[in-house]
């Protein structure tokens, strides 16, 4: 069943390439903004790349959530999963896996281009990556929260951000913090552990609470 949903889910996120393709576009051009427009240069712009580079990725993944529940909701067929499907987490855990599949795996790939982009130095973009790998999993599960409650609003990407954008804060808070202390010299293994807790705690909460937001946005529909 498992591997049948990764196969539909992938499915669709390839015929609609515009929903990988838009935030991934959108990242590169925040990141360029940044690099090009920023008036310090050398030690001045590497002190704000790390807080610089993740809020481009807390943007770059609030875009993607708002289409993470709603073209099955307009279509009916997330009703359906709720009718029909005898485990509905596990077809909303494996919705939230694709869509850091597509949008946080990525950033982690490309992790070591955008970290010298905003001029990180080389031996920096280990941290870079590892820093993005233990926290955009959060990103994505907590975000799938908010997602879940949002869905049967027209317009409901600003909603959204402010029901998710709280929860973003100790991502932002310890990935920025990881990537400045090992660019300044000092030990960075606890923001690194933090950021492991907290995308493990919300590998843990995360998909029950978007089961049950959905479950009310269908209520209310």
């Amino acid at each position: 069943m498992i591997g049948s949903l990764f196969r539909r889910e992938l499915t669709v996120l390839l015929r609609n390439r515009a929903n990988l393709v838009n935030p991934l576009a959108f990242m590169f051009l925040g990141i360029l903004l940044f690099a090009v427009a920023s008036p310090a240069q050398g030690e001045g712009r590497v002190l704000y790349a790390p807080a610089i580079l993740w809020l481009i990725v807390l943007l770059t993944n609030l875009l993607s959530l708002d289409g993470l529940f709603r073209r099955d909701y307009d279509n009916g067929v997330l009703e359906q999963i709720y009718t029909s499907a005898d485990v509905p987490f596990m077809v909303v855990l494996v919705r939230i896996i694709v869509q850091w599949m597509s949008t946080g795996l990525v950033m982690v790939l490309l992790a070591p281009v955008l970290g010298l982009l905003l001029g990180i130095d080389g031996g920096d973009l280990l941290i870079v990556v590892m820093a993005l790998l233990l926290g955009t999993p959060a990103l994505s599960f907590l975000g799938a929260v908010g997602a879940s409650l949002t869905v049967g609003f027209s317009r409901g990407g600003v909603l959204l951000g402010l029901l998710v954008l709280p929860l973003y804060l100790p991502v932002l808070i310890f990935g920025a913090s990881a990537i400045q202390e090992q660019i300044s010299g000092a030990g960075n293994t606890a923001q690194l552990y933090w950021l492991g807790v907290i995308s493990m705690l919300s590998l843990t909460i995360g998909p029950l609470a978007a089961t049950a937001g959905l479950k009310i946005s269908l209520q209310m529909q």
